[in-house]
């Protein structure tokens, strides 16, 4: 009984169990993942197919250090949490399931540039 599961070789070409669930990425012309632009302070996400403003699913990637306190019992509570890379990957609309019709639109009375200084 093998613990790591099985190795790829020619007659198993779709690979390990874990390789064939994993998500597929998109893919730009160069070969590197595309990310959707995450909504800032002066923008949100809209949907431009059914017009949703508050419901998306996000698929997103976070590579993090995170510091993990163990209690006597053994239960683990992560202490300090530390973002080194966030990556949206996909937003859907959670209305119509629309992955390509989301986009960045300007929030209502958010100013674009800025508090204005006096």
């Amino acid at each position: 009984m093998m613990v790591g599961g099985p190795e790829r070789t020619p007659g198993n070409a779709r690979g390990t169990l874990r390789e064939q669930l994993a998500p597929k990425r998109p893919k730009t012309e160069r070969g590197t993942s595309m990310s959707v632009p995450a909504p800032t302070a002066a923008t949100r996400w809209r949907c431009s197919l059914c017009g949703n403003l508050t419901r998306f699913d996000v698929t997103r990637t976070t590579r993090a250090v995170e510091f993990v306190h163990l209690d006597l019992a053994g239960e683990p509570r992560v202490d300090e949490r530390e973002v080194l890379e966030d990556t949206i990957e996909s937003v859907r609309c959670r209305w119509c399931n629309a992955t390509d019709s989301v986009q960045l639109v300007p929030r209502p009375g958010a100013e674009e540039d800025g508090p204005a200084s006096d």
